[in-house]
């Protein structure tokens, strides 16, 4: 990495730390065996408008010089927070979606959220600098060789441990999995000194979706499955089948992060100012609660695709 772009990493990821802490709740990562890995602009809706605090009246920002919009994506099977949209399955909706919407109207630059493959085909779109920014991105280091992150974390998420209710396995440390077939999706991350211990000492298979994962360990064709405890409890909610349920402690607790290409065209000191100064609002501001509960009802009343 050249020098210039380690310190624009380092600005990125020193930026705005004192924030203080993050809203806790539930992954996206780099593969768990190394590997870092056009839709019309919708105006923010009115939930999002309405997050502004009552009586600020401010201008909007000025237009950035060769930046007319951004395109965001992110993970598209972790729901609350991003899934394709069941009435247009080019667009990603979802608390993340919701967050993008609020973003743009905060630095004054349109945002389309869109579909552009799964969460490995997301990395790779970022590192060519096809998309500009990744709605939620666990932090590692391989890939501030190739995207910015904004501090602090919009969302603390929780790996765990699932197992079929009817068949559990005796869980208190890594080490009891030693014997066991898990299975997790493809290019996920749950933390260095995890991801270092599982490819050394366990068994995991990786799938393309967490309904497939899921249908493994149902049909007892992994006795455990690795995934964050929200997204995971919606998709078995939905889904039916066997029981499944988590098991603690946690594996990982992990921020997750706004992140932005250095290859965007968009990637100037100028938006990158914006960018900071908005996310640690959103942190502030506590906004993303309810972008949280919103997409937990969107999620349970839409149709799957």
């Amino acid at each position: 990495m050249s020098l210039r772009r380690l310190a624009v990493s380092s600005f990125a990821l020193i930026g705005l730390a004192v924030a203080g802490p993050v809203t806790t709740g539930s992954s996206p990562g780099s593969s768990l065996f190394g590997g870092a890995a056009l839709a019309q602009t919708a105006p923010p809706s009115a939930a999002v408008q309405a997050s502004a605090a009552p009586g600020t009246a401010t201008s909007p920002p000025s237009p950035i010089a060769g930046c007319p919009m951004l395109v965001a994506s992110g993970n598209p099977q972790y729901p609350p927070y991003l899934w394709r949209d069941p009435a247009d399955e080019q667009k990603l909706v979802g608390a993340n979606a919701d967050m993008m919407q609020w973003l743009a109207v905060e630095i004054g630059i349109p945002i389309e959220t869109r579909y552009v493959g799964p969460w490995g085909r997301v990395q790779e779109e970022m590192r060519a600098g096809r998309i500009d920014l990744i709605a939620g991105a666990f932090f590692t280091l391989p890939r501030t060789e190739y995207m910015d992150y904004f501090h602090p974390a919009f969302r603390e998420t929780r790996s765990v441990i699932w197992t079929r209710t009817a068949a559990p396995v005796a869980y208190k440390r890594w080490s009891d999995l030693a014997t066991k077939q898990g299975v997790t999706v493809i290019n996920n991350s749950f933390g260095v000194e995890f991801d270092n211990y599982a490819r050394q000492s366990l068994k995991i298979s990786q799938v393309a979706s967490i309904e497939q994962a899921i249908l493994m360990l149902q049909r007892g064709r992994a006795d455990y499955l690795i995934y964050e405890d929200t997204p995971a409890e919606a998709y078995a909610a939905r889904n039916g089948g066997p029981a499944i349920q988590p098991l603690m402690p946690a594996i990982a607790r992990e921020g997750l992060y706004l992140t932005l290409a250095h290859r965007s065209r968009c990637n100037t000191p100028e938006l990158r100012g914006r960018i900071a100064r908005a996310v640690y609002k959103l942190s502030q501001d506590r906004v993303m609660v309810r972008f949280v509960d919103q997409g937990f009802v969107l999620w349970r009343k839409q149709p799957s695709l």
